[in-house]
């Protein structure tokens, strides 16, 4: 389809009359009931830092005072001069806390800088455990300082954590610059290829098989690679945190979850070089409310589908926040040749601002350009658009819906949608394949390219549904 161009003042007067005309032409019920906060949706202002420091604890002036529930780190041999290993130090705390069973609290006290090797933080634990970090929390710097027989792939890891609540007004630094400027990084070569050499990076933080999580008030910077990842884990509470890389960091996604259900994204400020929150298979009963994300890659379900394997990801709403200066705006990515499906999404009452792909769907996802068709995709449903305003980078669409040859998108519904070129007044024409759904509302840019009713390949064929 050609990328059309209108001028401003042309594009309101055609949008009015076809909206008024495509309203008594047609209605169109939606198959999954999207959910709908209880009072009305606002923007809030962009949520502040989180504090240079918390209120210390009872005791933590002492560091070995553990009679009130409180363990210093420094009680079990930890220096915290950012030089001195201390995993060792860290590990007999953990244990010790995790066998008492009162609730406890780990203390990383302020002031100082805790060097930690890569380290897994087993479960399950006798009571409750909160972690709280005041101080700061460092990696060895970079792959060559990195222990011959650590793992590469992970840095903290928590792994089978019955409430936890990992929390503080310290900082949690991934050291992550030496990382990004391994040769296989893709902008290391010529035009963003990659160069021969060894690529694990490992994630600053991972939880793992765990439930009834909290984390708050932290500040993560620079990870090597993903700064939170929640695997197979569930009820999730991420509240009021600061997730910072440069935009030029490989592979640095603020947060990442797979197979995980029952999260709850808060109150945060996001940048980094890769997305801000990706949601991966598995996934189900999400909601990210108040998030300030850029630069980076915007908010992403995906990418699913790899390999030809099923995914499922369903009920996921991103509310209330702002997106500023990323690559996409909300986006949901897929390869060719998986199955499964994505439904019941809602996407309300976000701020784009010079955002270039405010609204994407592109099942043609693919890293390089090996990729072949095939017949079989994800299957794309039930996903709606409502109050989505501000400017995108003129450089791409404003909304892109490139869908399956084989198992259209459907049931795609737009309301309330007002992008502006951030430059100029010339207004792009939104790009549309294999798409089918309706419009609720006036949008601008108009939206013609959407198709009606149900693709016959539906009809046709039976939909494997997750």
């Amino acid at each position: 389809m050609k990328n059309c161009k209108f001028s401003l003042k042309l594009v309101l007067c055609i949008s009015f009359f076809c909206f008024f005309l495509s309203t008594q032409a047609r209605r169109h019920n939606h198959k999954h009931k999207h959910t709908h906060p209880d009072k009305p949706s606002y923007i809030s202002q962009p949520p502040s830092p989180p504090p240079d420091s918390a209120s210390p604890p009872e005791g933590a002036t002492n560091p070995n005072n553990s009679s009130s529930g409180v363990f210093d780190v420094r009680s079990f041999g930890a220096v915290g001069d950012g030089q001195t290993d201390d995993t060792e130090a860290f590990k007999m705390a953990w244990d010790t806390a995790c066998q008492s069973e009162s609730a406890t609290r780990i203390l990383v006290p302020r002031g100082f800088s805790f060097m930690i090797q890569s380290t897994i933080f087993t479960g399950p634990c006798l009571g409750g455990l909160v972690l709280q970090v005041d101080g700061t929390l460092v990696p060895p710097d970079g792959p060559e300082s990195w222990p011959k027989n650590a793992s590469r792939h992970q840095w903290l890891v928590f792994y089978r954590i019955n409430q936890m609540s990992l929390q503080g007004g310290g900082v949690i630094d991934g050291k992550g610059e030496k990382w990004w400027n391994l040769p296989c990084k893709p902008h290391r070569g010529i035009n963003g290829t990659t160069l021969p050499g060894p690529c694990d990076s490992p994630v600053a933080i991972r939880f793992f098989m765990s439930s009834n999580l909290i984390v708050q008030g932290l500040k993560i910077k620079n990870s090597p690679k993903f700064h939170f990842r929640f695997d197979n884990c569930r009820n999730v509470h991420i509240e009021s945190i600061s997730i910072s890389a440069p935009a030029r960091s490989p592979n640095t996604d603020g947060i990442h979850i797979e197979n995980t259900n029952d999260v709850q994204i808060y109150n945060s400020v996001i940048s980094n070089g890769d997305d801000c929150v990706s949601i991966g298979s598995g996934c189900y009963d999400v909601d990210i409310r108040n998030i300030t994300c850029g630069p980076g890659h915007g908010i992403s379900i995906g990418s699913l589908g790899n390999h030809n394997s099923r995914a499922c990801v369903s009920n996921i709403t991103v509310r209330d926040s702002i997106i500023k200066g990323t690559d996409n705006g909300v986006r949901i990515k897929t390869w060719q040749g998986g199955s499964g499906s994505v439904s019941g999404v809602t996407f309300s009452n976000i701020h784009m601002d010079n955002v270039r792909n405010p609204i994407m769907i592109n099942q043609f996802y693919c890293l390089n350009k090996g990729c072949t068709n095939q017949t079989s995709a994800v299957f794309v449903s039930d996903i709606l658009y409502s109050n989505i305003k501000g400017t995108y980078d003129v450089r791409s669409s404003p909304m892109h819906f490139a869908c399956s040859d084989a198992l259209p998108c459907t049931n795609l519904t737009l309301s309330e949608i007002e992008l502006l070129p951030a430059v100029g007044d010339i207004v792009s024409d939104p790009y549309c394949w294999n798409a089918y759904g309706e419009l609720q509302t006036l949008t601008i840019p108009p939206v013609s390219c959407l198709l009606e009713g149900v693709p016959r390949s539906l009809l046709d064929n039976d939909i494997e549904h997750c």
